[in-house]
């Protein structure tokens, strides 16, 4: 009796790891694309906390104030992707432009944001949350924030970022003029 016990606790053994792991795995936090996780929910507060501990390089400004943390598929490659910039207060970010179409919705904050192939304040437009913008394949565009913006944009990569002249591109470690 002792042994149909023993083997009947290692058949539900296996499984029952296997399912412990898949589960922990899907509540991981956010260190791979959430794309894995097939349904996403994500209220304002989870998504002013989310954060990557793999976050991608493509595509965004490279300056120590903006985060990108990817949410679905994979800029770097050819597919659907989904990112959010996080970025901090008294940020410029100067004029560039993507290889990909990308549309975007400002999540918080206030975004101001304008095209061109230079920084100029005149052409800033002010977007507060709730706002949406596109920013075409090959169209320099430049942004700016006073507080801090979380900002949702939807491309289809490959992506990355071309700065319009090689002394716009920032210093990881600069974030006053971006």
């Amino acid at each position: 009796m002792l042994r149909r016990t023993h083997e009947r606790r290692a058949a539900w053994f296996g499984p029952s790891i296997l399912l412990a792991a898949l589960t922990l795995s899907s509540l991981g936090g956010f260190a791979h694309p959430l794309s894995s996780l097939g349904q996403l929910r994500l209220t304002p507060e989870e998504v002013k906390s989310a954060h990557s501990l793999l976050p991608s390089e493509t595509g965004s400004s490279g300056a120590s104030s903006v985060r990108e943390i990817v949410i679905h598929g994979d800029p770097a490659k050819p597919g659907l992707y989904t990112i959010l910039l996080k970025v901090g207060p008294n940020t410029r970010i100067a004029a560039h432009r993507h290889p990909d179409d990308r549309m975007a919705t400002v999540l918080s904050g206030v975004w101001y944001f304008g095209y061109g192939p230079k920084f100029d304040t005149a052409k800033l437009k002010q977007l507060p949350a709730g706002s949406v913008y596109a920013e075409p394949a090959g169209a320099n565009h430049f942004a700016m924030t006073r507080g801090p913006v979380i900002v949702e944009i939807t491309g289809y990569g490959p992506s990355g970022v071309t700065y319009a002249t090689n002394a716009n591109i920032p210093s990881p470690h600069h974030s006053a003029e971006h």
